[in-house]
């Protein structure tokens, strides 16, 4: 794949029209007002079909299961020669991208949900767990949170994890702090990352996954935190005091999960790197865009600045930029069609150059502007404060280095 083809170009279209219409007039709200962008989330779905194709996806593959499962029962059944549906991602990732032109902390809400908590229970839950949350979340009829980092915990994130269930009779005990929680403010459906306490030593204990949801007693979710950028992503702390919960609230109902607690996570962890790269491409085309326009008509010493060769260079690494993130968007999509997957150390690799360039070009496209690059009322300013977390969620770039290095030397 080099081109995106034509039923890609019109979605393209499509897209940046609703943009253009729903999302840009909000921008102020979404960016500085404390605007949740869920209501406007949930209008893109409905737009775009997006809630009913993942209703429809998510029940074909429930009763698929439960038919696997009943022919289990009967006899082992080989299936590894039935075809397997292979959905285009890039109608998945073609709203990424155009959202992130604009409004990127608004995909990190939406991923977050439809992606990251709706994947932690289907990938490992019951049958009855999927259908108990899992349609809700992929038609965004409610919100979901995945909940890990703890304030004390940060890269380190299952060395350093001080949250415990503890066993209560038939139930569990849940107890312990989360932070920098996307969606932690306004999420129903949480997916909360604890240790087992059965009193031994924390380096010991068995990495854990409950569904917890708002309402619950003991369960506290703050306000929306403060942060550099990504204002359209509310980011908040979630507080857990002896919330108690049934074994029907740990994901797959039992405490030795395939792989453990630890793979689930892992596996979260590389679905996440790997949509960076769509993110970061929205964010590169938009700042090259508004680079060159602005190079165009930014008159110094009698000429327009397009014309220093300074400022030639920067525009020309910026779309050297955008072909190899684009590039690296295009194998996503290949990958997908084949029905594979990437390493984590692949993943990893994908998500460190991504981020780094985007952050980057991001701050390039300042440069381009001087002044007003700094300048709130220009677009730059924002995507320059968005960019930057791209290097810090979903594992800094220095824990990236570390996954790709052991990959090879292993």
């Amino acid at each position: 794949m080099y081109e995106w083809s034509e039923e890609h170009q019109l979605l393209r279209a499509a897209m940046k029209d609703f943009v253009t219409r729903e999302i840009v007039p909000l921008k102020p709200e979404l960016e500085h007002g404390d605007m949740p962008p869920y209501d406007v989330l949930r209008k893109l779905y409905r737009t775009f079909g997006m809630d009913e194709f993942a209703r429809t996806e998510f029940r074909r593959s429930i009763e698929a299961e439960k038919s696997s499962a009943d022919e289990a029962t009967d006899t082992a059944v080989d299936d590894t020669d039935r075809p397997r549906p292979r959905p285009d991602a890039g109608y998945i990732l073609i709203p990424i991208i155009e959202l992130c032109r604009h409004c990127p902390g608004m995909v990190t809400a939406m991923g977050v949900s439809v992606g990251l908590t709706a994947s932690a229970i289907s990938s490992r839950g019951t049958i009855a767990q999927k259908q108990r949350w899992v349609e809700d979340l992929v038609t965004f009829d409610k919100i979901g949170a995945w909940a890990i980092t703890e304030p004390g915990s940060g890269s380190d994130a299952f060395g350093s994890m001080l949250s415990t269930a503890r066993r209560d009779g038939d139930e569990y005990l849940l107890n312990g702090s989360k932070t920098f929680i996307t969606n932690g403010p306004y999420a129903d459906t949480i997916v909360f990352i604890c240790k087992l306490d059965e009193g031994n030593d924390r380096s010991e204990r068995k990495v854990l996954s409950f569904v917890v949801e708002s309402g619950m007693e003991g369960l506290e979710q703050s306000k929306s935190l403060r942060k550099m950028g990504m204002h359209s992503s509310p980011t908040g702390e979630l507080f857990l005091s002896d919330v108690r919960v049934g074994a029907d609230h740990l994901i797959g109902e039992t405490e030795d999960p395939v792989g453990g607690g630890r793979s689930g996570a892992k596996s979260t962890f590389q679905q996440e790197r790997a949509g960076v790269a769509a993110m970061a491409l929205g964010i590169i085309e938009q700042c090259l865009e508004l680079s060159v326009a602005y190079a165009r008509e930014r008159v110094q010493f009698g000429r327009r600045i397009g014309d220093f060769q300074l400022i030639q260079q920067k525009l020309a690494h910026m779309e050297l930029a955008r072909m190899n993130v684009q590039n690296l968007v295009f194998r996503t999509i290949e990958m997908a069609a084949a029905g594979e997957s990437m390493t984590l150390a692949e993943a990893s690799a994908m998500k460190l150059y991504s981020a780094r360039t985007a952050t980057d070009v991001a701050l390039d496209a300042v440069q381009v502007h001087g002044g007003n690059g700094y300048m709130a009322e220009f677009q730059v300013e924002q995507l320059a404060r968005d960019a930057k977390v791209l290097q810090i969620y979903a594992g800094t770039d220095e824990i990236q280095t570390v996954a790709i290095a052991k990959d090879l030397l292993d």
